[in-house]
């Protein structure tokens, strides 16, 4: 199964900020799109990412006022990304190792999506399902 099938059940709608919006715009748009992450993007390019456990350890860390930050002040700038053509297993291997939950999808450049550590475990429990129910099928009928 490659990232393409996730992102085609899943749909490809991103939560995204550009870098000079307050932190609290970021937080807005987490709780609307009820997401655990979003894409940082300038002039259409991918700059940064932001996470929902990063933003706990700064809100620890700094207090409320940084609310009122700029998100370039916290984003990711070291952003790991996938293509469409990726295959899953590959990918969830690549986050594991990384310790990452969401990656942002990439085609020609151009964000394209968004997948997530539970997009991901979702898509590949599907596909042990049709194989067991492929297998009980066989068996049935030998």
């Amino acid at each position: 199964m490659r990232i393409a099938d996730v992102l085609r059940a899943k749909g490809s709608v991103v939560a995204t900020v550009t870098p000079d919006v307050p932190v609290a715009v970021l937080l807005a748009e987490m709780v609307r799109h009820r997401v655990g992450a979003v894409v940082v993007v300038h002039g259409g390019a991918v700059v940064g990412m932001v996470w929902e456990r990063d933003l706990i350890r700064l809100l620890h860390e700094r207090g409320a006022s940084l609310v009122h930050a700029p998100v370039s002040e916290i984003m990711n700038v070291e952003v790991v990304s996938c293509m469409l053509t990726d295959e899953v297993d590959d990918i969830l291997r690549t986050m594991t190792d990384r310790r990452i939950r969401h990656l942002p999808v990439m085609v020609n450049g151009k964000l394209s999506g968004v997948v997530s550590m539970g997009d991901l475990v979702k898509a590949r429990i599907g596909e042990l399902e049709a194989d067991r129910a492929y297998l009980q099928s066989y068996i049935s009928a030998g």
